[in-house]
């Protein structure tokens, strides 16, 4: 790229200069340890950048976006790399998972979390004061991605979206300040984080709210595909009418025969309710029953559990691997909608799916007292499908997932879930659906305030706007700089 491959020998970013100003490594392709600190969970892509920047903190973040922007390079950001939709092909990547600082105020029921925090760091903090966070169903993603995409939990019903926990954000923006943002100091950044991921630069901390919990009631029934569609027609009617405490979720999984599977799933198509209940153990046997008798089971976990085993109710998988997927978000659903899902992604799939069905509504359609970009919120499901795609034909996968997607459209609100938009799906459109009209409008103008290069565009991609409206208003000079 100009002004970055100074040295025509090795056509490499002369990255000396940049080195002596952070405390973390900074990498080159060939460099040892270049690969390692590319990788991230998602192994279909991986970013190849001119330059890594393994950051240990703040500093060493504004260092790299300084860098960045002096020579007209993109940014990419990567904690654990769980959500990597459009890999670095050039340019610079910030790997955050050095900044692991976690802070509890358990009189204000806070934590501060840094940038590469997992969600299992926050809950192993939190519950000695028997507090929770609003994590999501698997405890090794990364907290601050996970949360300014909206954040669907295990507590979702009852307590909302992650997103409307946050009480401040520390963002290091494309003119490397670091900026202080809360609701009250700097509205419209706050506003546009809260949803926009890293669209308006790189977040290094932020604050959250946790909850009083410190056990619930969860696990999982597990039943032969076969009676999918018996156990799905169950699922839409149980859910009518639960009370807010209940957040369930129902999947359909291709098991591969592999000994780490228990016995009763492995090499089978299995249907998995996932339960989470903050009622009491005898109010959520009461609430399951109807499940439990929707077909035969063949293995059932539910168990009253301390909240730091919450991740066993979904048991989502731990080692990286590759897969592709999407979603969408759903106003209703009736037997000829489930009976769509299980003949375009059951176990007569043109190509291996993995569906999840998530149970909405409750707090999470209730507008919170400081609004985000987080929209459609009046979605009652969401029906998300991915699939594996390691020795797969990708355009395959895509177009199988597609089907599925356009035969629910008479079922859909038109939008979608941004954390659930992975791979090649990343798509413009896909990611203008994440938003209401408005909002993605309001977040295109703060991108060309904040972002006019669009420097930060390797991602789940917002463009500026090419007349922004209120360019010149004070929040874009310096609120809360350091």
């Amino acid at each position: 790229m100009d002004g970055v491959n100074t040295d025509p020998e090795r056509n490499t970013p002369v990255a000396e200069g940049l080195a002596a100003q952070v405390s973390g490594p900074v990498l080159r392709p060939g460099d040892d340890g270049y690969d390692a600190e590319r990788d991230g969970f998602q192994t279909a892509r991986r970013h190849r950048p001119d330059l890594i920047v393994g950051a240990t903190g703040t500093e060493d973040v504004r260092a790299a976006v300084s860098f960045a922007a002096a020579r007209g390079l993109p940014v990419a950001v990567q904690a654990t790399g769980h959500g990597l939709s459009i890999p670095a092909d050039g340019g610079v990547l910030i790997g955050t998972r050095r900044m692991t600082g976690v802070r509890i105020d358990a009189d204000a029921r806070t934590a501060w979390i840094e940038a590469g925090v997992r969600w299992s760091q926050v809950i192993e903090a939190a519950a000695p004061h028997g507090l929770a966070p609003l994590n999501g169903s698997a405890p090794h993603t990364g907290a601050v991605s996970y949360t300014l995409g909206g954040g669907l939990g295990l507590l979702a019903r009852r307590h909302g979206y992650a997103v409307d926990q946050v009480r401040r954000l520390d963002v290091v923006t494309a003119d490397a300040r670091l900026r202080h943002v809360t609701a009250g100091g700097d509205p419209d950044l706050f506003w546009a984080l809260r949803g926009g991921r890293d669209n308006f630069g790189v977040v290094t901390g932020m604050r959250i709210g946790l909850v009083p919990v410190t056990r619930l009631y969860g696990g999982g029934l597990f039943f032969s595909a076969d009676v999918a569609a018996d156990v799905l027609n169950t699922f839409r009617e149980w859910t009518r009418a639960l009370p807010d405490d209940m957040t369930a979720s129902v999947g359909m999984i291709p098991f591969p025969d592999l000994p780490a599977i228990p016995e009763p799933m492995r090499g089978r198509h299995i249907v998995h309710v996932r339960i989470a209940h903050l009622g009491p153990a005898a109010d959520g046997e009461r609430l399951v029953a109807p499940l439990r008798s929707a077909a035969p089971l063949l293995l059932d976990t539910l168990a009253d559990l301390p909240y730091a085993e919450s991740g066993s109710i979904y048991n989502d998988p731990a080692a990286p691997h590759a897969y592709s997927g999407s979603n969408i978000l759903l106003s209703g659903l009736d037997a000829a909608a489930v009976r769509t899902v299980v003949d375009l992604a059951g176990p007569d799939a043109p190509v291996p799916c993995v569906v999840d069905l998530r149970h909405l509504g409750g707090a999470l359609a209730r507008t919170p007292a400081v609004t985000s970009a987080v929209g459609h919120r009046d979605a009652t499901y969401l029906l998300r499908v991915l699939s594996p795609v390691a020795g797969a034909d990708p355009a395959a996968v895509r177009a199988a997932h597609l089907r599925v997607f356009d035969a629910m459209r008479p079922w859909s609100t038109g939008g979608r879930s941004l954390n659930f938009v992975y791979g090649d799906h990343a798509t413009a459109d896909q990611v203008r659906d994440a938003y209401e009209p408005g909002d993605y409008r309001r977040l295109t103008e703060l991108k060309a305030v904040y972002d006019p290069a669009n420097m930060f565009r390797l991602n789940h991609n917002i463009p500026p706007a090419r007349s922004p409206v209120g360019a010149s208003r004070k929040s874009a000079v310096a609120p809360g700089e350091a």
